[in-house]
């Protein structure tokens, strides 16, 4: 009887996208925490939006990376 085995490189692009969605999960916090601290400063309305922004992109990786490592591991 053949087994399933797990993709390895769908595996590996799936825990790559929950790495990049660690970093922006820190990133995009902290520069909102620093923007909203500071509301006086001259650029505080562009990098309010970069700050949602970011929170917004480890959203999307939190869901792509979780999706390719079910589709590793099931597939």
């Amino acid at each position: 009887m053949d087994t399933k085995r797990t993709n390895k490189e769908v595996l590996v692009k799936g825990v790559k996208k929950m790495g990049i969605a660690i970093v922006l999960l820190f990133a995009g916090p902290t520069l909102l925490h620093l923007v909203l601290t500071n509301r006086e400063k001259p650029f505080f309305i562009l990098l309010f939006i970069i700050g949602i922004l970011i929170c917004g992109l480890a959203i999307y990786f939190i869901f792509k990376g979780i999706k390719n490592i079910i589709k590793s591991l099931f597939d």
